[in-house]
């Protein structure tokens, strides 16, 4: 049985990532790692680490997206909860076993990780990202 191993990520998405970095560098003293673009998110990414975890400044880079859509409809906000997996592959298999709403029922993958999506009807209204290191 595939096990979640940690909290990977918070993520908050905002309108602009450069002037939401204000915030969190200068009045809560965090230090961005680095900003990634990841096009198949259609997204703009900045990665703070908090201890064994990190917040992740989510910014659209396209308005025909879901996360666009989800930042016109909700404002700026936590936008995912982020669990870090052992065998994401494995975690899917069991969820869909049980029934459990999924976005994605195959992992995406991507430099260095493996994610999917598990649908907010069934997380009590909260989007949740399964996450698998594979590096």
């Amino acid at each position: 049985m595939a096990s979640i191993t940690k909290v990977n990520h918070i993520a908050i998405v905002v309108r602009d990532i450069e002037e939401s970095l204000k915030f969190w560098e200068e009045s809560l003293g965090l230090k961005l790692d680095h900003i990634e673009v990841v096009p198949s998110q259609h997204s703009k990414v900045a990665f703070i680490p908090v201890g064994d975890s990190e917040i992740e400044l989510v910014q659209p880079t396209s308005t025909e997206t879901g996360l666009y859509a989800y930042l016109e409809k909700r404002g700026e906000g936590m936008h995912h909860l982020c669990m870090e997996v052992d065998d994401i592959d494995a975690k899917l298999a069991e969820l869909k076993e049980k029934g459990v709403r999924l976005i994605n029922e195959e992992a995406e993958v991507l430099p260095g990780r493996k994610m999917a999506f598990i649908h907010p009807k069934a997380g009590n209204g909260v989007l949740i990202e399964l996450y698998q290191l594979t590096d």
